[in-house]
């Protein structure tokens, strides 16, 4: 079945998406799975998913759902194992359990990071990463979870919390996300770690070097500012690193995010508030950091993936995002720092995650509950 709000582009429409950076209405297709070539199968099940990650070396994933569990599934089964000693979580609106990626030393280590929104004092509450490590077996668990980071200052709300996680590609620094929590200003505040990008070590500890570390505090986290709501950040073979973030009412936006450099929120956008307020263009503004690409309507990303494997060859070097308001995946490619929308695969449905498996497959998973796993191969 069409998505509806696919159904309703027009070619003039699907032009002013890319905002002028981008794609040209012939450039840009929507496809259902069977006309791209792609077969699409229902694995498995599960209660409001938000991350999922592939454990190195193995077949196996842990997937995350907002609630508060943390499931371990392998290729080809249709259940899934609870991991145990996960911590508690501030479940509502958008919080709850959030990212989880292995650390680059897992093969040795075993450990993993995991990101959720946890409850402060008051109704205050605020995103967290915590590292521990994973013990398999019958029943496996979570050993020694530790928190390494926080989101300061918590403030009261339920979203915009980001925490994203990214290892650097020689797997000195730990890259995270972290949500101007629908504060706005925040995010042009160098005294607070909201609407930002930071660098950390993999203790959770500042990097060293960082653009803004004489300022001290959370300052000395900071890579990049200005950013509302990331919830893709991935690191390309080259070693650049590209986030997706959301905008408000239209705006949606892909960044090369670069050490010191200001990407305009709540200044600037490419949409505009939703009580119908404008805000000024990125384009008035020039000695700020101008996305790869912003859609308008939007596209409401979960996350983004740059494609590395071999099954889909025509793919390689491309960015393949989970679309949740467009209802399956779109397919851009990389141009120098600009970025073009080449295709959008309807899924039928909100699309919160994407993942690339060891073999070169893709897995998606819907969002919400009762939302399934989906597996994408060619179609034979």
């Amino acid at each position: 079945m069409t998505n509806p709000i696919l159904r309703t582009l027009s070619p003039l429409t699907l032009f002013l998406a890319s905002c002028g950076a981008s794609i040209s209405a012939q450039d840009a297709t929507t496809a259902e799975p069977d006309a791209a070539g792609l077969a699409v199968a229902d694995i498995a099940t599960f209660d409001e998913p938000w991350a999922m990650a592939f454990l190195p070396g193995t077949n196996m994933a842990l997937i995350t759902e907002k609630k508060g569990k943390l499931k371990l599934w392998r290729e080809g089964d249709t259940t899934t194992v609870d991991v145990s000693g996960v911590p508690a979580v501030a479940y509502g609106g958008q919080g709850g359990f959030g990212d989880v990626v292995a650390a680059p030393d897992y093969a040795t280590t075993g450990m993993v990071y995991l990101s959720w929104a946890e409850a402060g004092q008051g109704e205050t509450r605020g995103a967290v990463i915590g590292r521990a490590k994973l013990v398999m077996g019958e029943k496996p668990g979570l050993e020694g979870l530790t928190v390494i980071w926080r989101q300061a200052p918590k403030v009261s709300g339920r979203g915009h919390y980001s925490h994203r996680m990214a290892f650097s590609p020689d797997g000195k620094y730990l890259f995270v996300s972290s949500g101007d929590r629908q504060k706005f200003t925040p995010a042009q505040d160098l005294t607070v770690n909201l609407g930002k990008i930071l660098r950390l070590m993999p203790d959770g500890t500042p990097a060293p070097g960082n653009p803004f570390a004489d300022k001290g505090g959370v300052s000395a986290q900071i890579w990049s500012y200005g950013h509302r709501n990331v919830l893709g950040l991935v690191f390309a073979p080259d070693g650049r690193l590209w986030d997706i973030e959301h905008g408000p009412a239209g705006g949606d936006e892909i960044n090369l995010v670069e050490p010191a450099k200001n990407y305009g929120w709540p200044l600037v956008s490419d949409g505009d508030h939703y009580d119908g307020k404008p805000i000024p263009r990125n384009a008035t503004r020039p000695d700020l950091a101008q996305p790869a690409i912003t859609w308008n309507p939007v596209i409401a990303p979960g996350n983004m993936i740059l494609y590395t494997g071999k099954t889909f060859p025509e793919w390689q070097g491309q960015g393949l995002i989970a679309g949740l308001g467009s209802g399956g995946i779109v397919r851009v490619g990389i141009e120098g720092s600009k970025v073009r929308e080449l295709e959008r695969i309807d899924l039928g449905n909100r699309i919160r995650e994407i993942e690339q498996a060891p073999d070169g497959s893709i897995y998606v998973l819907e969002d919400g509950e009762g939302a399934k796993l989906r597996h994408i191969t060619p179609k034979r």
